[in-house]
């Protein structure tokens, strides 16, 4: 297939995506709240792509919760490039991706996180994955929302689960504090088997993570929570910004290559403590 089908393909993918996830949003709060938009471009000097990322915030149900789309290209500096597969070979990139980051206002909901992307140098491949970090335990919920990720990955390959939840369990792991940062999911990158394939998964990976989302909050939603329990997930949100800021990938990846601060931040939770 043609790299710039390729490309197209992949783009308009993670913009339906956008949308149909922010319509579930809304209609999961039912009420007259909307998104604020923030379209952006990444370099108004030159045609380098941009994005949009949605924020709502305040709602009854999201305490801030963030949907972010980007299509970016450009070349990458000379001391980020010998870290990307390719970009040695040929310094110029094209990137595209969605990214989602949940903060709840029920603190017996976790926080949730959600990203696939793709992303051309002299090789194309794509990367991306779940996670969710509750404030209250619940093991049920793990077992759960585990066993639909390995249903989900089983139908594409029978070893993806095993590989990619230990993937995502030693990359959201917070070393300086030897824990991790919540109950795990998957993580892949640098997936470039075969592109229909790859493909396919990548889209069942986001309709999987509408199910899950959908599927916990409607559970959660109306659980009564108290004053410490609250307390608990503003302390539980200090290790998820502490992560984001000093080991994402997808923070340097943006920051480095001139994306938009305050859609790189969006991650960031609205209240933080630490003890």
């Amino acid at each position: 297939m043609n790299l710039e089908i390729k490309k197209n393909l992949m783009s308009n993918w993670f913009k339906l995506l956008q949308n149909s996830i922010c319509n579930d949003i809304i209609n999961i709060e039912n009420k007259k709240i909307k998104f604020k938009s923030n379209v952006w471009k990444k370099n108004n000097k030159r045609d380098e792509g941009g994005g949009e990322y949605r924020i709502l915030q305040n709602g009854k149900i999201f305490e801030k919760v963030g949907v972010n789309f980007s299509k970016v290209y450009g070349k990458f500096p000379n001391k980020f490039k010998k870290n990307i597969p390719g970009a040695t070979e040929d310094p110029r990139f094209w990137a595209s991706g969605i990214s989602i980051v949940m903060h709840m206002k029920n603190p017996n909901i976790p926080a949730m996180h959600f990203n696939t992307r793709y992303i051309c140098t002299a090789h194309d491949w794509f990367g991306g994955g779940i996670d969710i970090t509750p404030a209250i335990k619940d093991e049920n919920e793990r077992k759960k929302f585990h066993n639909t990720l390995k249903k989900m990955c089983d139908r594409h390959n029978k070893s993806y689960y095993k590989k990619y939840k230990k993937w995502c369990d030693d990359y959201f792991y917070l070393p300086h504090r030897k824990e991790a940062r919540g109950i795990g999911g998957i993580f892949f990158d640098y997936k470039k088997e075969n592109f229909e394939k790859d493909f396919k998964f990548v889209r069942d990976v986001g309709i999987t993570f509408q199910i899950i989302f959908n599927s916990i909050i409607n559970k959660k939603n109306k659980k009564k929570w108290t004053t410490k329990e609250k307390e608990l997930q503003y302390i539980k949100r200090g290790r998820y910004a502490e992560f984001n800021l000093l080991y994402d990938r997808g923070t340097k990846f943006g920051l480095q290559t001139g994306g938009n601060i305050d859609g790189i931040l969006m991650s960031l939770p609205p209240i933080v403590k630490w003890n």
